[in-house]
């Protein structure tokens, strides 16, 4: 089994060069990632990365090296590891985002595996199920509904609330079946990132129980960022 889990949302405005005016009103969101990141850290020191990306399914090494130019600024960040190749600007958003997070923790090793957004349910569990024979520190990347107000990126949707809360629910009760029930059509019509990666923390977490040791959601910008350590019960 991992030997602890966190969960970190994927917005590019984490990192303070590329959130501006948004800077303190992230500044919570900022901290409960460093929050989490930390707890992780002291629980391993080789950790294992699951995000989506419309690539598909692949392995990224540890040492692999990306900037967030894409995203407004070149802010380089390397998956801490040996050094290894350059993807620059085609570095995965949940792999960058990893990787700025897992700077300041000192990890030895931090692996990337992507998975494509669409990716069925058991097919994720059974990822979840493989890695989590590795028995590394598991960060899982995404993002809940977007949705959320008018605003949001993809304008106002009644049902984001209720599927938001849901996932905080499952988050706030290590609940890893909960996260496996999750309807892939709806998370994909309220552009929830975080479903496909979710799911394999859920193969990953299931048949033993998990301590919330830390929680957070917010949505700054009619987004859902969800942040949450599991530790072993």
């Amino acid at each position: 089994m991992p030997a602890a889990i966190a969960v970190l949302p994927q917005p590019p405005l984490l990192v303070p060069a590329l959130s501006g005016d948004a800077a303190v009103e992230t500044e919570g969101l900022r901290e409960a990632v460093a929050t989490a990141v930390a707890g992780l850290a002291a629980a391993a020191d080789r950790w294992v990365v699951v995000g989506a990306d419309p690539g598909g399914r692949r392995t990224v090494a540890p040492g692999t090296r990306g900037t967030f130019a894409g995203y407004g600024r070149d802010v380089p960040v390397a998956l801490p590891g040996p050094a290894g190749p350059d993807e620059g600007a085609e570095l995965p958003l949940p792999l960058l985002v990893a990787a700025w997070a897992a700077a300041p923790a000192g990890v030895g090793s931090v692996r990337g595996e992507l998975v494509a957004p669409d990716t069925p349910v058991a097919d994720c569990l059974a990822l979840g199920v493989e890695l989590a024979g590795e028995g590394v520190g598991l960060v899982v990347v995404g993002d809940g509904a977007a949705k959320h107000t008018a605003k949001a990126p993809g304008g106002f949707d009644g049902r984001a609330e209720a599927f938001d809360a849901v996932v905080a629910a499952a988050f706030d009760a290590g609940d890893p079946e909960a996260l496996a029930r999750l309807d892939p059509d709806g998370a994909a019509a309220l552009w929830a990132s975080g479903r496909a990666p979710w799911q394999v923390l859920a193969g990953a977490a299931r048949g033993r129980a998990w301590t919330a040791a830390h929680r957070h959601t917010s949505m700054p910008y009619g987004v859902a960022y969800h942040v949450a350590l599991w530790e072993p019960a």
